[in-house]
């Protein structure tokens, strides 16, 4: 877990439980029986040294829905497959200081060199106060790679919406792995949603936000720097809570070595995940969900809740 998180509490507030090693179960994607209304989860189980752990069982997970157990109807696992990357990039005002928008073009270009063009899809978003499709959805990388130059940093900084509405668009992408991709300096100044609207959104629809935040290595918190503060709370807190609540994560890119690692411990997370499933509630309205593990000393991410709809009631 982020040494930036703060005590989770309240509705939205999703469990890590930690937890020694292994088991052994077919690697193949969950078939989900259409028969019931389920609930999906993509979980990323790491052990203590941030390692993807593959061979776990149906039996090592638990699945807890607003304290109760649930059980798991339908499971599996794989490190392969399509992944959809919503790419996020913040081009305010304030990613002009510190080169930072030429550090978020430099992420950018680390996470298409894990891209798979015989699978996977990459979109381009920027935004200040409004979002724009700088590219749609595409195969070809090179694509997204070309449009880099057209980023400019200028206006004011509505972040959490413009997280809201391209967590919206991955929702419609048929791939069971995707995921918004966040490059920015963290700073928000004008967005109508909270921190809370945007990663109960996300995690509703079960699309995880990962945040890459591109500072100058003297801000840089483990280095005893000095992050930025909003409201007198770190701005690396907020943005690792909005992450953890949807099953993402917050990385810093300060330097060349962070910003590699960062776009490689991204394209892991997306390639090697459990996915879960069970019935849905049929109570309508938010549930809260915690997805743990038998095992101590794994670090389990996973959404932290989906909101169940009413009953049909038929013709």
């Amino acid at each position: 877990m982020s040494r930036w998180l703060l005590p989770l509490t309240g509705v939205l507030a999703s469990v890590l439980v930690l937890a020694p090693v292994y088991g052994q179960e077919p690697a193949v994607l969950p078939t989900f029986r259409s028969a019931v209304s389920l609930v999906s989860v993509s979980a990323v189980v790491k052990d203590s040294r941030g390692k993807p752990v593959r061979n776990l069982t149906r039996g090592d997970f638990q699945i807890f829905e607003n304290g109760s157990h649930r059980e798991i109807v339908d499971f599996g696992y794989s490190d392969q497959g399509p992944v959809s990357f919503g790419v996020l990039v913040d081009q305010s005002g304030s990613m002009a200081l510190s080169s930072n928008l030429d550090g978020a073009r430099e992420v950018i270009k680390h996470l298409l060199a894990w891209f798979d063009p015989a699978n996977d899809e990459v979109a381009l978003f920027a935004f200040d106060q409004t979002l724009t499709e700088v590219q749609g959805f595409t195969n070809d990388a090179s694509v997204i790679t070309n449009a880099l130059p057209r980023l400019e940093a200028y206006g004011t900084t509505a972040l959490y919406d413009a997280i809201a509405s391209t967590a919206a668009r991955l929702e419609t992408r048929p791939n069971k792995r995707r995921a918004v991709i966040v490059v920015t300096d963290g700073l928000d100044t004008a967005s109508s949603k909270t921190v809370r609207d945007v990663s109960g959104l996300a995690s509703a629809i079960d699309v995880p936000v990962y945040v890459v935040v591109v500072m100058s290595p003297i801000n840089h918190p483990v280095h005893g720097g000095a992050p930025t503060q909003t409201d007198g709370e770190l701005m690396t807190t907020r943005l690792a809570n909005l992450a953890y609540w949807t099953g993402g994560d917050m990385l810093i890119a300060s330097t060349p070595a962070e910003t590699s690692l960062a776009a490689r411990q991204l394209v892991v997370d997306l390639r090697h995940q459990y996915l879960l499933a069970f019935e849905s509630s049929t109570r309508s309205g938010w549930h809260q969900v915690d997805v743990r593990t038998r095992k101590p000393d794994l670090q389990v991410r996973a959404r932290s809740g989906y909101i169940a709809q009413p009953p049909s009631t038929g013709a």
